[in-house]
Formats: structure tokens, sequence, C-alpha cells
């Protein structure tokens, strides 16, 4: 199951997001040798008269034998789950960056990761006849839909996410708390809200996030946050001990230093935040998951599945 949902192959599929995630969806169920998806209910509706071509599954063999006749039944869906999902698209999410190479790094930066697996986790959502909407942010919110469970619904959020992919935004800052504040008061039922995010706020702005989470949880919902993060360079601080020109790429500011002048001090800056930031989650009752953009769908799928059956 790793070699499929964690290969690059999988990955440059990136311009294609249906195909990804459709093969990542099958890839999971394959390797669990049972499939999750299943405590869906439908309500039987009407009959209608079987077309030519289409598929004999449900036809009502009961009805022909009384009537001669080739029935269909005709379900109406039933919405077990709304799920919201929120992708940051800041700048920052755009790392790894080739100023030089702009294509260089387009399916392997932490924006592409999450885009492919908000579109896994739609794709599955899909197949469970569950609701799903989209909301992408960065300094503001950026795009917004209500949850819909149709195939048109999901394939517009993925143009959404594959526009933002080919079409990355440089010098846009990220206001995470201002945005799930917002997404807070637009969501009117119970859903589960999943979040992708590298968190790279300034610390001064902890405080305000935290309080923005647990505004999602004061409103009913089930939250996972997915920490999305390149874990070797931006939490390990992994770079060889030469000059390095370090850019920010929300306000193009540039640090020039030797990596090892500043690791301890980074490790532990960033090791607390996140440490801080897990505590809350677990306070809040929030799935706080580490997202590492070189390890796969695996962590995300399990860690969904698991919140899916916990709901339904």
């Amino acid at each position: 199951m790793s070699q499929i949902l964690e290969s690059q192959q999988i990955r440059s599929l990136g311009s294609n997001l249906e195909l990804l995630a459709q093969q990542v969806v099958e890839g999971f169920i394959v390797g669990m040798h049972r499939s999750p998806f299943h405590g869906f209910s439908v309500e039987f509706a009407e009959h209608r008269l079987y077309n030519s071509g289409e598929s004999t599954r449900n036809i009502d063999w009961k009805v022909y034998a009384r009537t001669d006749k080739v029935f269909v039944k005709r379900f109406e869906e039933e919405t077990n789950l709304r799920c919201h999902l929120i992708v940051d698209a800041s700048s920052t999410m755009y790392y790894p960056w080739d100023e030089k190479q702009p294509d260089k790094h387009k399916y392997e930066n932490k924006f592409c990761f999450a885009a492919q697996s908000a579109a896994v986790i739609m794709n599955a959502l899909r197949q469970q006849r569950d609701a799903f909407g989209l909301t992408l942010f960065d300094d503001a919110v950026r795009f917004n839909s209500g949850a819909k469970s149709s195939t048109v619904h999901y394939r517009m959020l993925l143009a959404q996410l594959m526009a933002r992919i080919e079409n990355p935004q440089l010098n846009h800052g990220t206001n995470l708390a201002a945005s799930l504040h917002q997404i807070a008061e637009s969501i009117h039922r119970r859903s589960l809200v999943v979040i992708f995010t590298d968190v790279m706020e300034q610390p001064d702005k902890a405080e305000e996030i935290f309080a923005a989470l647990q505004h999602l949880r004061y409103a009913k919902h089930e939250v996972i946050l997915f920490h999305v993060t390149d874990k070797k360079r931006e939490l390990d601080f992994e770079f060889e001990n030469r000059p390095y020109v370090f850019v920010d790429m929300e306000n193009g500011e540039e640090v020039r230093l030797q990596p090892n002048q500043v690791k301890a001090y980074y490790t532990e800056q960033v090791g607390a935040f996140t440490a801080q930031l897990r505590m809350k989650c677990l306070q809040f009752k929030i799935d706080f998951v580490e997202a590492d953009i070189n390890k796969g769908f695996v962590p995300i799928l399990q860690t969904w599945m698991a919140k899916r059956a916990k709901m339904g």
C-alpha cells in the first residue's frame, strides 16, 4: 500500500488531480484488503423504465416478474456526513521553490501535496456519497464553496485546486486565524473540517490561531489539522553547512547565513511552537497530524478514515 501511495510517479500526476485521487483511493482500498466505504444509506424513491445499455444492477426483478416490463429502482442519496476542506494557498505553501526554475518543484511543493490530499479525500467522500466543500485562503478567503456530493461539484473543486497548482501566488501572506473564524461562521451544519496548512505565522499570532481553532470546536465541528511541512528542511533545518541566501516567500526579504549559525536556535523555536500547537489541539479535541510532503498519502487517508468511522 505505501509503495502505491508514496511513489513519486503518483505525485507527478499533479497535472491530473482526478486520476491521481482515483488511483490513490483505489490503492488504499486494495492495500487494506477491504473497503472502508461502508455504512452509507440510500432511500428508495420510485421506479423508472430501464434504458437500454445502462447497468442492470438496480433492475427490480420482482416488478418484472409481475408486469413483464423492465423497471429500475431510483434512489435518493442520503448524505451521512458533510466535510469542509480548508487549504492554505499562501506563498510559503509553494516551498520548495526555485526562482530560476519556477516549474521545477511544481508538483513537489507543499501546496501541491495539500491540493492532492484534498482531492484524494474528496474522491473518497464522493464514493461514500458524502457532501464536501472547499475553501482556499491566503491573507483572505479567496474561494469558498458550499457542500455537495455531485460529480459536477467535485470536478469544479478540482479545477480550483489545479488552477492554484499551475499558477503559484507569490508574495501573498497568510491570515489563518481570520480565515478560520470566517469559515466557522459560514458552516451552519455540524461538519468534519479538514485543514491543510503549514502554520507559518509569526509567534505573536499564536493565540489568535488557537482562538480560531477553538471557534470551530465551539460550533460543534469535528476538526483535523494537517500540519503540512517539508520536515527535513523546515522543521529539522537540515542543509549543508555552506553559505545560503534564504528568501521569505511572502515579502521577498533575504537573509544570508550558514545553516549551522542558527540551526540550534531555529529548531528549538520551531519545535516549541509545534509542541504548543499540538498541545492546544489535544486540549480542544482536534486531531493534529504531521503531514510531511515526503511521506505520501497514507497518514492522510488513515486519519480521515478513522475520523469518518467515528462520525459515521
